[in-house]
């Protein structure tokens, strides 16, 4: 049994001695335009740890960043990396730093585990401040972790900065910064994507790498695309990793690379990505930034669609939309295609119309005609070098940028229910008295809705002056339309009802007191004057005699005769007297009649 274990242990121990985990290098960040590129750092090894007889270690170094007065820095980003866990404080020029991001990274030999770390920070308006001069780094402090990593010496700690800058009398250049933190032995592959090689001249490629030694080639080897690159006398074909510095021709960086190699002849023309591959069968190498720089004069296409300009109801819809060339290295030509989708059916093309220069952006307005099979609610996507089948007739630097997406809703009026007219009686000469403040629940279809009443349509329309006493409503004059303004987020719709009145039954108020007390001093009938405009009212005293005749025209009987033998003779006598009332309408065919009574 104990063989047993002891065979499983060994079988792991030899396992993870052939495995380690760390972040995969891949694309940071891409620059088109008049670039270059250089290197600047140092070690904090004393000397190699390979021939070291104990371990020990600075935590300050220097280094001087030279670049022509010129060149104007575009971006500047600072990494340092050691063995162990890390430290994620440091100082540039005194100034405390602490990282974007880190990487670990964690190699098990032997039955035991180590660990490597770097750190990444955008350092670019310190050096952009400072520019060329000396910048030393410290407080980078890994002694904690030397003598472990001294067991298989790999204790080392450095800093480097890797600086983009442009110049107007460089050629016009793709530079691409990829980062992460994979290493060796025995082997790694890196691939390097979003590449556009449309010339190799001039194209290089750049290094930082930690932990690799002048005395250890054993298989060691470094490819691009299955070529074997080199840089001798400074890095033989069988040491690429061994501590130098390409860009001040040192060979003293110890336990770090700071290399550039020109891949002029091993890259091709219309290669889009780059294979890396570093062997190594006894140095532990860390690859930590890569950098390559490829002569690229290529436009890269993006649009953008800034507002879809609608209408109620309606499916032609204008878009304002805008074209861009900004990270390019050659004009966008005219003419290039532009396809409109909705909901991934292509609905219309349009031509850009003007050459766009590097770093120019143009507006533009198309109107579109949504088809009625597509829904109320879509995706409308715009595709800039699209012929209309998904193939772009411009090369550009990157091709997977081209579209632009965003949700569309046609705007759709409020739905409203049908409102029936309202009629009321007749107070005079067409005058009625309305409560319709109900209907503001009744013609809605969706109670989101905001409702108004308005006495014109031009008010509806310009949303002026509303009505407010909706629930005791004095039309003066009728028929009368009132108008229903109906609002959603978007649009507003406008319907209307017909406010009418009707010539109701009078009551009779057949009492009369004419004493001028101001109580009952005439013969009242509610809703007959002004309402029945030709009617005519006759009253007789109890023999049947005629004493007063009055109509629309007269005042309302006040005790007086105005017809007979005693007229101008006074009031008529106190007592019981008789109406006929003809209102002379077609719905009232027959006179009311009927009695009322004069008292003091």
């Amino acid at each position: 049994m104990k063989q047993y274990l002891k065979n499983i242990l060994l079988g792991w121990i030899l396992f993870f001695a052939t495995i380690t985990f760390g972040q995969d290098i891949s694309l940071l960040k891409q620059f088109n335009g008049r670039y270059d590129f250089v290197f600047f750092g140092n070690t904090l090894n004393p000397e190699e740890n390979s021939f070291m007889f104990f371990p020990y270690i600075y935590t300050t170094s220097s280094a001087t960043l030279n670049i022509d007065p010129n060149d104007e820095i575009e971006k500047a980003y600072l990494y340092w990396a050691g063995c162990g866990t890390g430290d994620f404080e440091v100082k540039l020029n005194d100034q405390i730093i602490t990282p974007d991001r880190t990487f670990s990274h964690q190699r098990p030999t032997a039955g035991f585990l180590f660990d490597y770390f770097s750190a990444f920070k955008d350092v670019t308006e310190q050096v952009k401040s400072t520019g060329t001069g000396n910048y030393t780094l410290s407080d980078l402090d890994v002694s904690a972790f030397i003598y472990d990593s001294f067991y298989n010496r790999t204790n080392f700690a450095g800093w480097a900065i890797i600086v983009i800058y442009k110049n107007a009398n460089l050629p016009l250049n793709q530079l691409n910064v990829y980062d992460g933190l994979q290493a060796v032995p025995d082997e790694i592959n890196i691939t390097l994507n979003s590449l556009n090689v449309i010339d190799n001249k001039d194209a290089k490629i750049g290094f930082l790498a930690w932990e690799g030694d002048s005395g250890i080639a054993v298989n060691e080897t470094l490819t691009i695309n299955g070529n074997s690159i080199s840089n001798p006398p400074l890095n033989p074909v069988n040491n690429a990793f061994n501590g130098t510095n390409s860009f001040t021709n040192s060979n003293q960086l110890y336990n770090m690379d700071l290399d550039s190699y020109s891949i002029q002849n091993n890259i091709k023309i219309g290669d889009t990505s780059a294979q890396i591959k570093l062997t190594s069968g006894q140095d532990f190498v860390i690859i930590n930034a890569i950098v390559t720089k490829l002569n690229s004069q290529l436009p890269d296409a993006t649009i953008s669609i800034n507002k879809a300009n609608m209408n109620c109801d309606s499916k032609t819809i204008v878009v304002d939309y805008s074209i861009s060339n900004i990270d390019a290295t050659n004009t966008l030509p005219a003419n290039t295609p532009i396809a409109f989708y909705a909901n991934n059916s292509l609905i219309q093309i349009s031509f850009s119309q003007t050459d766009i220069a590097i770093g120019e952006t143009i507006n533009d307005q198309l109107t579109i005609e949504i088809p009625n099979t597509i829904p109320d609610g879509f995706i409308l996507k715009s595709v800039i070098d699209d012929n209309g089948t998904g193939t772009g007739i411009v090369a550009e630097i990157v091709e997977n940028n081209n579209s632009f997406e965003v949700e569309v809703r046609i705007p759709k009026s409020p739905l409203f229910s049908i409102l029936e007219n309202k009629e009321v009686c007749n107070e005079g000469l067409g005058r009625g008295t309305f409560d319709f403040s109900n209907y503001e629940d009744l013609v809605k279809v969706n109670p989101a809705d905001v409702v108004q009443f308005y006495e014109t349509l031009e008010n509806a329309e310009k949303k002026s002056d509303p009505i407010f006493n909706s629930s005791n409503y004095v039309a003066k004059n009728t028929p009368k339309t009132i108008y229903v303004r109906l609002e959603n987020d978007f649009c507003s719709s406008i319907t209307s009802f017909l406010l009418t009145t009707e010539n109701c039954p009078p009551t009779v108020y057949n009492f009369i007191s004419a004493n001028n007390d101001g109580s009952n001093d005439k013969f009242h009938i509610a809703g007959l004057k002004d309402v029945f405009l030709n009617y005519k009212l006759e009253i007789y005293n109890r023999w049947g005699r005629l004493i007063w005749e009055g109509n629309n025209t007269t005042e309302e009987w006040d005790g007086f005769a105005n017809k007979g033998s005693i007229v101008g003779n006074g009031p008529v006598p106190f007592g019981t007297y008789f109406y006929i009332l003809y209102l002379n309408e077609p719905e009232y065919i027959k006179p009311l009649a009927g009695y009322l009574f004069l008292a003091k």
